[in-house]
């Protein structure tokens, strides 16, 4: 079942650097992507039309996306949590736009004040408005393998939000473990609940490493035929629920993984170490990626 082709989602623009206390600008944002891009990735999460009141770090949405130099068979990403904010994004031409719910009602109500069903139904004009601009939509399912404030949550919780989702008509369906908790039989369970509602080439995986489990998990994922996976570059983004955790996958550890494998991605690991090293460099310390620091100290040797 393991597949021969995998496509990874760099979220570092977006979900990694939205984490960072330390403001980033624009050019180096800009350069970021241009960099991920020349690596070879094809599919890359940019930025979010959020409230800066909310996220300051995302206030230069707008700019970011309009200073990219686009190239062909790249696809560029944009989370908009609401209807105002698709508008705002829309005329920065994004490709796809991300929504997200979460399978914790504890989680949902403790963030956002609302259930999930309300949270989800939200997004129903927000689905229905890009699909009338041709503007594919994929959803993710936060805390699908455990809650900071409820703890385990089980596949049939996640499986509801899938349903929720399906049922407004999201393209995408992407099962996130926020605070890295999940383990591989776990992952597979949850994982199995969104097979159910979407074709394969229709679920992805987006695992933090808080626990060490992350690469694990994607090979469980492998062993089910899943290829598409969110990673971040140089292991960008915090975990907000785990002092001191590292958050998202670093996208270097998992390709070296995949490149051991044999498994084709497109992607030129020594290019993308040097956007790793590029954007750690700007924020004034070391990839998180192991394999990227092991390939920087092998090149300073």
């Amino acid at each position: 079942m393991i597949p021969q082709q995998v496509k990874l989602v760099d979220v570092g623009p977006r979900d990694g650097l939205q984490n960072e206390k330390q403001v980033v600008s624009p050019t180096h944002k800009i350069e970021l992507v241009h960099r991920l891009q020349a690596a070879g990735l094809r599919e890359i999460e940019v930025t979010s039309f959020v409230s800066p009141k909310w996220v300051p770090q995302m206030a230069d949405n707008a700019q970011v996306m309009a200073g990219l130099e686009r190239k062909p068979g790249v696809r560029y990403s944009v989370l908009t949590p609401n209807l105002q904010g698709f508008d705002a994004a829309l005329p920065s031409k994004p490709d796809e736009i991300v929504v997200f719910g979460a399978a914790s009602e504890a989680f949902s109500q403790r963030n956002i004040n609302c259930g999930i069903e309300e949270s989800v139904e939200r997004f129903r004009p927000v689905v229905a408005a890009a699909h009338a601009q041709g503007i594919k939509v994929r959803c993710a399912i936060s805390c699908a393998l455990g809650c900071p404030y409820q703890g385990e949550v089980t596949p049939d919780e996640v499986e509801r939000v899938v349903r929720l989702m399906k049922a407004i008509g999201v393209d995408h369906c992407g099962v996130a473990d926020t605070i890295g908790v999940g383990t591989p039989r776990r992952v597979q369970a949850a994982m199995e609940r969104a097979l159910k509602h979407f074709p394969l080439a229709e679920v992805s995986g987006h695992f933090h490493d808080t626990y060490g489990q992350a690469l694990a998990n994607i090979y469980a994922c492998l062993e089910m035929g899943l290829h598409t996976f969110d990673a971040s570059v140089a292991g960008l983004g915090g975990c907000p629920y785990a002092k001191g955790a590292t958050g998202n996958v670093a996208t270097e550890d998992v390709l070296f993984m995949l490149n051991g494998l044999g498994i084709e991605t497109g992607i030129d690991i020594d290019r993308l170490v040097d956007a790793a090293a590029f954007i750690s460099n700007v924020l004034g310390r070391k990839p998180v990626s192991r394999s990227g620091n092991a390939l920087l100290a092998k090149r300073a040797a």
